[in-house]
């Protein structure tokens, strides 16, 4: 199938005729964003509630790892197969379809009576999520045809699922306050109810008719190269590194090696590599990767650095985190307003060099600092990713016919969630290398660190009095591994925007030449 290289700008300067989107396609989008803010929230919700369920459960170390990660594994692993299958026999029919599994899936995990029923209840939301993020998605192109409403629907899309992110801990503080664990899943089900009830009226059925053969090895071989790939990131960063989970990434990598060697090679392929000779695509896809593995391992070192650093409770720490997610959502709106101004490759560059000057004002944290400069530089970051987010989603989509967009659309998706889990493997352990590196000197009494600061706290409270040097001198330590993770993250950051002025690049026009009059 030919692949349409141009942005949803260029089609819209090729179809300046197309229809505007009525009153019942805008509720029809508010229906579509249910599943997304659920799907997001369901990744950060879980923080809070991991005390609670530890002593509810008794789950072991391995077992409370599975259920803090089991749900992103499979949400990763098959976005890209749920796009395609949603793309083969209806995205409003797998819509729905993952809206039951999920909806099932959270009641199951709000009565879970051990920790094995719990994982089991997450991996079939993770299964559930994959089918609601790209079908959501991909629905969009089909109901907005005007590229105006297109990128300002994409631009709450990307705005639900960010703040779905943000707001996640402050509604898991706030259930968890009044009721017990379970709420944090419990409260999936009325938000799949009013989407199951109202769906069907107001979402429009969309398949693309494909009739090629299932590519069912692509799909082992992506969930076989995806699944280890997760699993080595998170271990190591959890439990630092080992030969074995090593060997385990390495099997990932290279089974998604064969994946790309049999997608170039099969006629019905998962993934279509011809998108990426579309620069505007591939530059899309690594702003994908690069922005979350920013966002998820500073958000991950900043929030151990406001409750362990700066001694917020968790709910104030979320507060905290709440002007930045503003700041996402109304950037994401306003994304395509401001590409329309700009120029998209100027909108790209300028929201990336944002969060590089966002993850660069983290240096100026320190052991006291106060927490309006902490709001400052990550609302200042939010801005960037509100804007870059939305416009990967509205370029990814833009880059294919309606046909393909469930498949692109679960390419961004797949990225999102690889990145957030390098930023948090690579930019965590980098972090974790440094605050350790600091143990045992004078400065902590020659008192050696915890695995991490919270263990090294707990133990400084142990020693009463003499414990000061240690506690002290851990903070100390965890801001300096904080800094050296800001200054990779800002210098990765601003490689990447100065690529995308070169990459993205406006393609030239062909000279016609003017016939020489007779």
């Amino acid at each position: 199938m030919a692949i349409d290289h141009q942005s949803s700008h260029q089609r819209a300067e090729a179809a300046p005729s197309a229809p505007r989107a009525d009153r019942r396609t805008w509720v029809g989008l508010a229906v579509l964003t249910l599943p997304v803010m659920l799907v997001s929230m369901d990744v950060s919700v879980l923080y809070l509630a991991i005390p609670a369920i530890t002593s509810a459960l008794d789950p072991s170390a391995s077992e409370q790892l599975w259920i803090l990660d089991i749900y992103g594994f499979l949400l990763a692993g098959l976005l890209i197969t749920m796009g395609n299958v949603g793309d083969r026999i209806g995205r409003r029919k797998i819509l729905l379809a993952g809206a039951v599994l999920f909806g099932v899936a959270s009641t199951i995990a709000a009565f879970a009576p051990s920790a094995g029923v719990l994982i089991a209840a997450r991996a079939l939301m993770g299964l559930g999520g994959a089918t609601l993020l790209p079908s959501s998605l991909s629905l969009i192109a089909n109901m907005f045809v005007h590229a105006r409403d297109r990128g300002l629907a994409i631009g709450v899309w990307t705005a639900v699922f960010a703040g779905g992110s943000a707001v996640g801990p402050v509604v898991g503080g706030v259930l968890m306050h009044h009721f017990w664990w379970g709420s944090v899943f419990l409260i999936n089900v009325p938000v799949v109810i009013v989407l199951l009830l109202v769906g069907p009226r107001l979402v429009p059925e969309f398949r693309a008719g494909a009739t090629g053969p299932f590519d069912v090895l692509g799909v082992v071989l992506s969930m076989a190269g995806i699944l280890p790939l997760m699993y080595a990131i998170k271990t190591m960063a959890a439990h630092g590194f080992s030969v074995g989970t090593l060997l385990i990434g390495i099997t990932g990598l290279a089974l998604l090696v064969a994946f790309l060697v049999h997608q170039k090679r099969t006629p019905h392929p998962l993934l279509d590599l011809s998108l990426f000779s579309n620069p505007m695509f591939s530059g899309s896809v690594a702003v994908a990767l690069t922005g979350m593995m920013a966002l998820g391992g500073m958000s991950y070192l900043t929030g151990v650095y406001l409750q362990s650093v700066l001694n917020m409770d968790v709910l104030a720490a979320a507060i905290a985190g709440l002007p930045m997610a503003c700041a996402v959502a109304v950037f994401s709106v306003g994304a395509a307003k401001v590409a329309s101004v700009v120029g998209t490759r100027s909108a790209f560059v300028g929201s990336v060099v944002l969060t590089a000057i966002g993850a660069a004002g983290v240096l100026a944290l320190g052991v006291n600092s106060p927490v309006w400069t902490y709001v400052v530089f990550t609302s200042i970051a939010g801005v960037g990713f509100g804007i870059q987010f939305s416009l990967v989603s509205e370029v990814v989509v833009g880059s294919v016919p309606p046909e393909r967009s469930g498949a692109a659309s679960s390419i961004s998706e797949t990225c999102f969630e690889l990145g957030t889990a390098l930023g948090l493997g690579l930019l965590g352990s980098l972090a974790t290398l440094t605050f350790r590196a600091g143990s045992g000197g004078n400065e902590s009494g020659g008192h050696e660190f915890g695995d991490t600061l919270g263990d090294t706290m707990h133990t400084a409270d142990g020693l009463g009095t003499s414990g000061q040097a240690l506690a002290d001198a851990a903070r100390q330590a965890f801001v300096d591994g904080m800094h050296v993770a800001a200054s990779v993250t800002a210098i990765m950051l601003t490689v990447v925007a100065v690529v995308l002025v070169f990459v993205m690049r406006p393609a030239a026009r062909p000279v016609v030449e003017e016939p020489i009059a007779a």
